[in-house]
């Protein structure tokens, strides 16, 4: 997302350092790892950190940041959700062809056309951006391991009740009854997806193997 806050920490340098290690021990060609989790727990930290360490060893990684996807506009989101209702929040919200159309770009190499939200306008851009010299595809947002022809799939198991700090200093949302229901209802969706995972980011930002994939 254009203008968002990062707060990166070296927790964050340390669990990216591992994910790269683990992702060049299998890695054959063009990779996607798809990092979810839940609002506030590091995802966009950790995509960012990975980015940069794969630059570090002169290859090119693109974060696709998933939570650009939403099939409502950002300032039409909240009363769209509360004319639909709690069970409309989840990502059934994402838009999943356009997603997965831009994974198949990344894979054939091709020059793709990304949504990009700008927070600060609340208005959607559009990045062209050209896959071909590009290694790494890192999906990340809070469904995002649910995408589609994904090579590695990581979630951070942290709650939004743990990273109320977090929240707050990034800004993006004031805390109101309607934005706590919002975060409770994302919580249940989002940790139902934590059997897709392959490898758990824990609450001090280990990472270990999951031990309740879906095989």
């Amino acid at each position: 997302m254009l203008s968002d806050v990062l707060l990166i920490e070296e927790k964050h340098h340390s669990a990216a350092e591992i994910l790269f290690q683990q992702i060049e021990s299998i890695r054959k060609g063009r990779f996607v790892i798809a990092i979810s989790g839940e609002s506030g727990s590091g995802k966009t930290e950790l995509s960012h950190c990975l980015a940069n360490r794969y630059k570090k060893a002169g290859m090119k990684a693109k974060p696709m940041h998933t939570d650009n996807y939403y099939r409502s506009l950002p300032e039409e989101r909240n009363s769209w959700r509360a004319a639909h209702g709690r069970e409309s929040i989840g990502y059934t919200e994402y838009d999943w062809e356009k997603i997965n159309n831009n994974i198949a770009d990344f894979r054939e190499g091709k020059i793709s056309e990304l949504p990009c939200v700008d927070i600060v306008t609340d208005q959607v851009d559009h990045l062209i951006t050209d896959f071909g010299p590009v290694d790494i595809l890192i999906l990340d947002g809070l469904y995002a391991i649910k995408s589609e022809d994904v090579d590695l799939r990581v979630f951070i198991d942290i709650t939004y009740q743990e990273t109320k700090k977090a929240q707050q200093r990034r800004g993006k949302e004031p805390a109101t009854p309607f934005r706590t229901m919002v975060l409770e209802r994302e919580h249940e969706v989002v940790t139902s997806l934590k059997p897709m995972a392959n490898l758990m980011v824990t609450r001090d930002y280990s990472v270990i193997p999951s031990k309740e994939t879906k095989h």
